[in-house]
């Protein structure tokens, strides 16, 4: 889902964290047709005999990036969302675009403009890496696929075994975008309908969405819901009129600062923990889509569930993000290669 981003300045940071204090104070005080995702071809010791110590090899780098900059977390879980929603979970999210090319790549889709550059540097270290210890073995979809799975255990979510065998996608266009990821003001129909083409069910879109947990959206992700909501002219209803309050004094109308940016999980946004659904309970979603879950009756239940029982999200979670990365694995030959360098121009 999306965890929209770009390079902040120290003021925007400082406000980011006057946000969060605020908001945590107000929290406790207020306390279709579908593809076959089966793939028989992936299994967890996919690597075990061309390169056993490949996680170890790739968590030395998440790691690092965790602690030197935290951001590579949600950045890179976001990355492999959207690069399983378009083309299947390939690496094609990767690709940059060939210079001078009137056709551009996904990573350059006016709808991707905002991933965070952390990610895209996470995979590339982490594929130098493998490279020069198992040189053309390992795909960089699969290298996405297991550093999204390390941030969500740093960041204090759980940890899982990763099927691996993907094979990178040769093709990667920005005009696919649009149609295949979720928007921040996506209704939930037309989420549900999104999720089903992907072979996944109305609780796999609640459970993936708990990935906000951790991470920020910048302003013009949600100002919508502050001033016109749907064309009304006025304010969302259904959020809490002190948070409206506190994000008007961040997402001016116009001319607001585009670094901007507010926690996705207003009480514990650097925590990948269940929190987020509390919030939804409490009518502290930050995206029109995220409260959406909770005002829908096809999606409430699964929220309240949530919200009362972490190790039901983590175990929930972890099932919904194998069958995510399931989406539209390829194979050698004409479907798939293994890129030597994650982000090679297109042919």
């Amino acid at each position: 889902m999306p965890v929209p981003s770009s390079s902040s300045s120290s003021s925007m940071f400082v406000f980011t964290c006057l946000l969060i204090i605020f908001l945590l104070n107000l929290h406790s005080s207020n306390c279709l047709a579908k593809p076959t995702n089966t793939t028989p071809q992936l299994s967890v010791d996919y690597y075990a005999k061309s390169c056993p110590q490949l996680e170890q090899f790739i968590g030395s780098i998440t790691s690092r990036q965790f602690k030197e900059s935290p951001v590579s977390g949600p950045a890179t879980i976001r990355l492999f969302f959207h690069d399983c929603f378009v083309e299947g979970c390939d690496g094609s999210i990767l690709i940059s675009s060939k210079p001078g090319s009137k056709m551009l790549a996904e990573r350059n889709a006016q709808d991707n403009k905002d991933l965070r550059v952390e990610g895209f540097e996470t995979i590339s270290k982490a594929k130098a890496l493998v490279e020069s210890k198992c040189p053309g073995v390992v795909s960089c979809a699969d290298i996405l696929a297991i550093a999204a799975r390390d941030f969500v255990h740093l960041a204090g979510g759980p940890y899982y075994q990763v099927k691996k065998g993907r094979w990178d996608g040769r093709i990667s266009m920005a005009s696919r975008v649009a149609s295949n990821i979720p928007r921040s003001n996506s209704t939930i129909d037309e989420l549900l309908k999104l999720f089903s083409s992907k072979g996944l069910t109305p609780n796999d879109l609640v459970v993936l969405s708990g990935a906000h947990t951790i991470g920020f959206a910048h302003c013009q992700n949600f100002v919508s819901r502050l001033y016109d909501y749907r064309g009304t002219k006025k304010p969302d209803p259904a959020i809490d009129p002190r948070l409206l309050k506190a994000l008007k004094m961040s997402c001016p109308r116009y001319g607001g600062n585009n670094d901007i940016v507010a926690p996705f999980d207003v009480s514990t946004p650097f925590l990948f923990d269940h929190a987020y659904y509390s919030n939804l309970v409490a009518k502290l979603g930050l995206l029109a889509t995220d409260q959406a879950l909770f005002l829908d009756p096809r999606t409430k239940p699964l929220v309240q569930a949530l919200a009362q029982d972490k190790q039901k999200f983590f175990q929930s979670f972890v099932v919904a993000m194998d069958k995510m990365g399931s989406i539209g694995v390829k194979r050698g030959g004409k479907q798939g290669e293994n890129r030597k360098d994650c982000g090679m121009h297109m042919s």
